[in-house]
């Protein structure tokens, strides 16, 4: 499998998102974890700290391997993306539920995060040349 080549804006963009996700993931396990919990919709047919340490040991790894996998460094980007698609309905419950947690305190704050989600998704791809890795699989 051949390696995606990026620029060093794709990388620094991508080292950051790295850094915020095992940021995150620490969060989960530790000193946000009862805002983490917040977020788990009360549809989800497991216990809302089992959702927030599982979700945490999964930011960990796809935060080291946003910044350590080299030859997979597309496929990262595109399993991210997907985790920010999969975790977007806590942000969505949050907002509907009128949810104060990590300094969103009012439905406009909240309204505005779902907006960022897709930054997110996009940024994942961008930075880690999955546009590029997915055109090319397409050929």
């Amino acid at each position: 499998m051949k390696e995606v080549q990026t620029t060093r804006s794709q990388n620094i963009a991508r080292v950051v998102l790295g850094l915020f996700m095992l940021l995150a993931g620490v969060g989960h396990l530790t000193f946000q974890r009862q805002e983490f919990q917040a977020q788990v919709p009360n549809w989800v047919p497991m216990g809302k700290d089992n959702v927030v340490v599982l979700s945490g040991l999964v930011e960990i790894s796809l935060g080291l391997a946003m910044l350590l996998a080299r030859k997979y460094r597309a496929q990262t980007g595109i399993v991210l993306a997907v985790f920010y698609v999969l975790v977007f309905p806590g942000n969505i419950a949050q907002y509907l539920n009128g949810i104060d947690a990590f300094g969103l305190d009012t439905d406009g704050k909240r309204l505005a995060r779902l907006f960022f989600q897709p930054v997110l998704i996009a940024l994942a791809l961008w930075s880690t040349g999955a546009f590029v890795y997915w055109r090319n699989r397409q050929k």
